[in-house]
């Protein structure tokens, strides 16, 4: 059986309101920590942080 990539792909929520609005990747062994950006929200219309969920 061929064993896992290395790279997973990611969805990033909004702390505030929640909304989902960005979708990315990252490899999972150089970076196992929940990854976060601060990133324009659309539902806020602001740049808000925004966390990796699982």
């Amino acid at each position: 059986m061929p064993r896992k990539g290395d790279r997973i792909v990611i969805t990033l929520e909004c702390t505030d309101c929640g909304s989902r609005g960005y979708v990315s990747s990252k490899n999972r062994r150089n970076s196992p920590d929940r990854l976060q950006a601060r990133k324009f929200c659309r539902a806020c219309r602001g740049h808000r942080l925004h966390r990796e969920t699982r």
